[in-house]
């Protein structure tokens, strides 16, 4: 639950505060996922403390997905929509393409014997401070251009907003958090394959953020909970499992086609 709700608000400050529509998170989780695997089987035999490692590698794993995303970024500022959509799309599965082909990464056997270092207080404790780091942000100044551009970016740049340097800075920003959470994620299951990364995963993470709210951590928090466990639950009904969760989802987007939260947030966020 908390790594898909550190993805979920990461995208949701691309998606929801800048209005831009990303289908390659799950680039740029692998990304930070193979990364600080790497990282962490290949350092381990040169006896670094384990912690330091760990949370090297999770942070070295951050800045390349932002790298990668800087590199998809700024060739398609001037891409909306759709346009913009296929565009990270492509991104995505050209990273699970390159890493498939990648021997020292385990390429299409998958890579193994990674270390256990996530658990639940590391998980947590980097949920937290996205959630205080992405809350401070929106709710500063600087957080309302974003907005600003999100809305209206003729309006933006007549009020000497550059909405280019907004969309590429949500965007490393969002990519970074993702690549945090494919370190945890790696660590967290010891195991990685490319298809833990493919476009369904990247559809899954934007369906969080579409129910919960586009724009609002709270509900990006409470879908990813809820889109998290309700497969689990859902297992006692075999082959119609999918078909159930399907249903449940449009009537939750019938029920509140703004989202579960529309733009609102928790009173507590606001004091982080």
């Amino acid at each position: 639950i908390g790594i898909n709700a550190l993805l979920a608000i990461s995208l949701n400050f691309i998606m929801g505060h800048t209005g831009q529509f990303s289908l390659g998170h799950a680039g740029f989780m692998a990304i930070g996922a193979y990364t600080s695997a790497a990282i962490t089987v290949y350092g381990a035999p040169y006896g670094f403390p384990p912690v330091l490692l760990f949370l090297f590698a999770l942070l070295l794993g951050g800045v390349l997905a932002s790298g990668a995303s800087l590199l998809v970024g700024i060739p398609t500022l001037r891409l909306k929509g759709d346009y913009l959509a296929i565009a990270t799309l492509g991104l995505g599965e050209i990273i699970r393409v390159i890493i498939l082909n990648l021997d020292f990464i385990g390429g299409a056997r998958g890579f193994t014997n990674i270390p256990e270092y996530a658990n639940f207080f590391w998980i947590f404790f980097f949920l937290l401070l996205a959630l205080v780091v992405f809350s401070r942000l929106i709710h500063s100044s600087k957080g309302h251009f974003f907005l600003a551009v999100r809305d209206d970016e003729v309006a933006a740049t007549s009020l000497g907003i550059n909405p280019a340097y907004y969309k590429v800075v949500a965007f490393v920003m969002g990519a970074f958090w993702a690549g945090m959470a494919g370190g945890l994620f790696a660590h967290l299951n010891t195991y990685l394959h490319t298809n833990s990364f493919t476009f369904l995963r990247s559809i899954e993470i934007v369906a969080i953020v579409v129910l919960g709210g586009m724009g609002s951590i709270s509900g990006s928090l409470i879908a990813a909970a809820l889109l998290t466990v309700l497969p689990e639950f859902l297992r006692v009904a075999s082959e119609a499992r999918m078909m159930i969760y399907a249903l449940l989802l449009i009537v939750m987007m019938i029920w509140r086609p703004a989202g579960l939260m529309g733009r609102k947030e928790f009173k507590w966020m606001k004091h982080l």
